[in-house]
């Protein structure tokens, strides 16, 4: 771990763990769309008709009822995405011969 990371104030998560918020996140969603099938056939509606309605009302109540999994997933996404560039920026550097502070006059 270099210096850099260690004064980042948060953590840059790993591949694995960005991974599973992801699973998550969609595990969830098909729970509440499989909940909402279930009451609804429970409730006698027809197979086809249920599974329309369940998706239709899986989408707003998923965007409300899993929205810290959902932050969770895409903050992750965002500091894996600002890693990677602050670490291409960094080889550019390198491979440009430093930076230049000073340029000749």
């Amino acid at each position: 771990m270099t210096a850099e990371e260690q004064d980042s104030p948060e953590q840059v998560p790993t591949p694995r763990q960005s991974l599973g918020a992801m699973w998550l996140y969609s595990a969830l969603r098909f729970l509440v769309f499989f909940v909402i099938f279930g009451v609804l056939w429970l409730a006698r509606v027809p197979g086809f008709l249920a599974a329309v309605i369940a998706v239709f009302l899986s989408v707003p109540l998923s965007f409300v009822l899993l929205r810290k999994p959902r932050e969770r997933l895409a903050r992750n996404i965002e500091l894996r995405v600002n890693a990677r560039r602050d670490r291409e920026q960094d080889l550019d550097k390198k491979l440009s011969g430093g930076e230049d502070d000073n340029p000749p006059a």
